[in-house]
């Protein structure tokens, strides 16, 4: 192998960057449709023509101003010296915003290839693109692609190892910050710079960029402070501006008109796009909650109507009917110790079992939320809450990553690094684990099924319906009362409207399939073996003769009268409370070993444990209280320490105590 690079794909929010950067490294990384896909930078490698090159991809940014979380990720990587070079993905159909980031790229002065993306597209809108004039432009080299179809995918790779070179010229900055920016380059040169970056630093200094003026004003002379205030200063008598920051976009964005005006020829007569004319009606000001109310309406139907039960059972069946008793049969033949087999059969396989019958109506579930994803939709559903968001002082932006929180909690608050507005950052974690995660899918289909069984499907959606309103009741309370700052303005990008792969359709599904399976293996097996274990021992480590003597029901038997007031006193019920703590999963699995019961026989079992009321309250307490351990961590680092954490939990825990509560006590009222 002839060397190793170290290559950074960097590019705007939705330009295609993880696509490409899984068809550079075979890597199998979630591709969505939508903004704030990636919140942090994953690596991949490759070979190519006897060079290896590591490919970072990192989180989608604008610019290299860091109001963000992601931002401060990816400049701050740039600034390092850990790259060798820059891969800058483009998306050819929203040339102007995109080239913006560009110019700024080129003034670090690293070895750098773009990569015009999204090419199908731009053909489709009839747009011709000179590719050697913007080449020229630029003074980098420009590879038109396709990442989805692996268009141009082999001359780029061949542009990575052996074609980067740094620019031939730096950014052309109009109206006379160009002359001040190469003056205040050179004042520059005492400090300890990288010397190919001192345009990006100058920029970057004269408009007044806060991290760099804190981590380098010090250093400096005060002559150079004061010539280099009278730069920034001297720029204003060419612009209508004193905001040094608008002075420094509105010289750049004018020659990036020029470029596009030189490089890009468009149709003279616009036709409405295929994005545009079913936006006209997918956000139409009447009908656009109806038409997502329709789409969960069958996402939801599908997932728990016919179906989604038959495939249920069937995979009940193999396991229970099937799997169990042969392992049982295959244990006993062979002198098996009745303990052994009763931890194996009924505490692994009863409890690992009773959640894996739930896998098919969780593929199911992926499978729409993949489609609609992939499809553009999403995004247009953050739009369309925007407006109900900011009736009551939320920030529209705080419903992508609560979005994310359908699939699950963890990543959601992950995302939220993608709000600058640090109140609004904050509120929005705690507002995501209001959002029903997959995880609860198999409380909800197990529950409903047994209390609500000829309306499990609308039972089910009522559940997600009011975890978004309880969210917006929260979001309501902590403005109020904590998050007293005003929101900062929402700005998301709409998509172009794909048709999804099927390959990454299958792709996404199989990675939510193999996780619940991985915590089905792991986190669900060492709860089932240790529930088993505390059930059948006493405090005193005897065998316990019975359930309520155990470890297990001494503690239930504890907790019990907390949630008497809310319709469930069993012991069991409040003891799956508690190891729903671990993973949101282990309900199900928990219960199924206390009762000692498959799931069909464990639906039965709590037909006649549960009524509807208590059974609805058991769901929205489980809906509402504390996230599983993962996303409280997750919680825990994102917003900077425990109080923050244990907060957030004692927040939602409440609040799901008094929702079923008041649930409870007002619908015993009138039942």
């Amino acid at each position: 192998m002839n060397g190793k690079k170290t290559i950074a794909i960097i590019g705007n929010p939705n330009s295609g960057k993880t696509t490409l950067f899984n068809r550079l490294t075979g890597s199998n990384q979630h591709v969505g449709n939508w903004p704030g896909v990636t919140v942090d930078r994953k690596t991949g490698h490759v070979c190519h023509d006897g060079v290896g090159v590591d490919i970072v991809d990192l989180p989608g940014i604008y610019s290299l101003s860091p109001y963000t979380q992601e931002e401060i990720i990816a400049r701050e990587y740039v600034l390092s010296d850990e790259l060798d070079g820059i891969l800058n993905i483009v998306d050819a159909a929203n040339i102007e915003r995109n080239l913006y980031l560009t110019l700024q790229l080129i003034s670090l002065g690293l070895p750098m290839v773009v990569a015009l993306g999204f090419m199908d597209d731009v053909r489709a809108q009839g747009v011709e693109i000179d590719v050697a004039e913007l080449e020229r432009r630029l003074g980098v080299p420009v590879v038109p692609i396709s990442a989805k179809k692996g268009e141009n995918i082999h001359n780029l790779l061949d542009e990575l190892a052996h074609g980067m070179r740094p620019p031939a010229q730096q950014p052309t900055y109009l109206h006379g910050v160009g002359a001040a920016i190469r003056r205040a380059s050179d004042l520059l040169r005492p400090l300890p710079l990288r010397e190919c970056s001192l345009p990006f630093y100058a920029a970057k200094l004269l408009e007044g960029d806060k991290a760099l003026w804190a981590q380098y004003g010090g250093d400096m002379p005060r002559d150079m402070r004061e010539q280099l205030d009278a730069l920034a200063e001297g720029m204003h008598s060419h612009a209508n501006s004193t905001d040094n920051e608008m002075v420094l976009a509105d010289a750049l964005y004018d020659y990036i008109e020029e470029v596009v005006r030189a490089c890009f020829k468009r149709p003279k007569v616009h036709k409405m796009t295929v994005s545009e004319r079913i936006d006209a009606i997918v956000l139409h000001r009447v009908w656009a909650l109806p038409i997502f109310a329709f789409f969960m309406f069958i996402m939801f139907w599908t997932t728990f109507g016919p179906f989604g039960s038959w495939l249920g059972d069937g995979m009940e069946y193999l396991i229970q009917g099937l799997i169990a008793p042969a392992v049982q049969a295959g244990l006993s033949a062979i002198g098996t110790a009745d303990w052994l087999v009763s931890l194996i059969c009924d505490g692994v396989i009863g409890g690992v079992g009773s959640m894996l019958s739930f896998l098919p109506q969780i593929v199911i579930l992926f499978f729409f939320l993949s489609v609609l994803e992939d499809t553009g939709y999403l995004a247009r559903v953050a739009f369309i809450m925007d407006t109900l968001l900011r009736r009551i002082g939320l920030s529209g932006k705080s419903f992508v990553p609560m979005l994310m929180g359908f699939g699950c909690t963890t990543p959601a608050v992950m995302a939220a690094r993608t709000m600058e507005n640090d109140a609004d950052r904050r509120m929005t974690i705690m507002l995501t684990p209001f959002m029903s995660c997959s995880a609860k899918l198999p409380v909800y289909a197990l529950v409903a099924g047994a209390v609500f069984p000829a309306h499990q499907g609308l039972v089910v959606i009522s559940l997600y319906v009011l975890g978004i309103l309880m969210g917006i009741v929260a979001g309501f309370i902590l403005k109020k009362t904590i998050f007293r700052e005003v929101s900062s303005g929402f700005v998301l990008e709409l998509p172009t409207y794909r048709m999804p792969s099927f390959k990454g359709t299958v792709l996404n599904m199989w990675q939510k399939a193999k996780d619940f399976i991985t915590r089905a293996g792991t986190i669900i097996f060492l709860m089932s073996v240790v529930i088993w274990l505390l059930q059948n021992f006493t405090p005193a480590l005897a065998v316990a003769q019975d359930a309520g003597a155990s470890i297990l029901g001494v503690i239930g038997t504890a907790i019990a009268p907390v949630f008497a007031p809310l319709g469930f006193s069993a012991w069991q019920e409040s003891v799956s409370l508690l190891t729903g703590l671990a993973a949101k999963e282990a309900v199900v699995s928990t219960m199924s070993v206390l009762y000692g019961a498959s799931s069909t026989d464990l639906s039965l079992v709590l037909s006649g444990v549960f009524t509807p009321l208590s059974g609805y309250c058991f769901l929205v307490f489980t809906l509402l209280y504390m996230p599983c351990m993962s996303a409280f961590a997750t919680i825990k680092r994102e917003m900077g320490g425990w109080r923050w954490a244990f907060g957030a939990a004692a927040f939602q825990t409440v609040l799901a105590y008094l929702t079923a509560l008041v649930i409870y006590q007002v619908g015993s009222l009138i039942l």
